[in-house]
């Protein structure tokens, strides 16, 4: 499907159906499948910055604008200011128009990551932190345009961490390219407003677009706010929809701390196989509250065998060896 935007020419709908279909899925979608030649050509900026970093709800959407650096004045004609001083109105009107040169001379592409990742890749066992995960984002949106031949010469960041060492970080990686992060880059440079408008405005219309999978009956008009922890809507429905037996449904960001209190606070206790052993033998957390010199000991006696391998008939590796000796 194509629109006519106000400048005159028809370019095709913002497609975020196979987000909203799978939202627990990461997902990435850029303006067109084709950039224009102009992006291809000629020497062109590029800005990155993000959306819904804080909330509890939701994902959290990398965006990035790249346009030829003759055409930086566009993006400044057509409004480009950092997102959160704009209201949901103004960003979708810059939006469009960012949009209705895309078959001209602005590209751009958006990351949306699931809030289930989110979630599941910070409570893992070898923990990947939101940090790690803004960085790896922002990095593969290079990637992106470089694999489809933007002409990339100058890449601006909105910083996440300490300004320098990300700076470094991707100067390393991209050492033909002369890139500069910085605090509030999003009030400082167009091409990084331009960004955070269109990670922002595509975050807003996936949240209003979400699909509850689970069996939890929630009415359409029902707002849960702006996702942040603070918002007494935000705070409304996770009360109101905490299940005591599945916790919250995938919208929710179970691994912020505002979630994990109020499922200890209003869901039922969950005691593992492996807890249970451990309180017979002693090492539950009672026992575990021992001198930090223990820690630096040849441990004396064995190790406690956990039910799982027991009832299997397992055994680790480090036994097999002791048996051999």
């Amino acid at each position: 499907m194509e629109t006519e935007l106000e400048n005159g020419s028809p370019v095709e709908e913002v497609n975020l159906d196979p987000f909203i279909e799978c939202n627990t899925e990461n997902y990435t979608t850029a303006s067109s499948q084709q950039f224009p030649d102009q992006l291809l050509t000629e020497p062109c900026l590029l800005g990155i910055d993000e959306a819904g970093r804080g909330p509890v709800l939701g994902p959290m959407v990398y965006g990035t604008c790249f346009c030829p650096i003759d055409c930086e004045d566009i993006l400044k004609k057509i409004g480009c200011a950092d997102s959160k001083t704009l209201s949901e109105d103004d960003r979708e009107r810059i939006f469009k128009k960012i949009h209705s040169y895309s078959k001209q001379s602005i590209g751009w592409m958006v990351t949306a990551l699931s809030p289930h990742y989110i979630s599941t890749s910070m409570l893992q066992r070898s923990k990947y932190n939101l940090n790690e995960m803004s960085h790896d984002t922002a990095i593969e949106l290079i990637r992106h345009a470089l694999d489809r031949k933007v002409k990339v010469t100058k890449v601006f960041v909105d910083t996440v961490g300490d300004p320098q060492k990300y700076q470094d970080k991707l100067q390393k990686l991209f050492p033909a390219i002369d890139i500069t992060v910085s605090k509030k880059a999003d009030s400082l440079y167009p091409v990084v407003s331009a960004a955070s408008i269109c990670a922002k405005v595509v975050r807003d219309r996936l949240i209003r677009s979400w699909k509850f999978t689970e069996n939890v009956s929630i009415p359409e008009s029902y707002n849960y706010g702006s996702g942040y922890p603070g918002d007494p809507n935000t705070k409304k429905f996770l009360k109101e929809f905490v299940d005591p037996v599945f916790g919250f449904s995938r919208i929710v960001r179970f691994s912020w701390e505002t979630a994990s209190k109020l499922m200890e606070e209003h869901c039922v206790p969950v005691c593992w196989d492996d807890d249970e052993e451990n309180e017979k033998n002693g090492s539950g957390r009672a026992a575990a509250k021992q001198r930090l010199e223990t820690f630096f000991k040849s441990p004396e006696r064995k190790q406690a065998e956990s039910v799982y391998f027991r009832e299997r008939k397992l055994q680790s590796i480090g036994s097999l060896f002791e048996m051999d000796e």
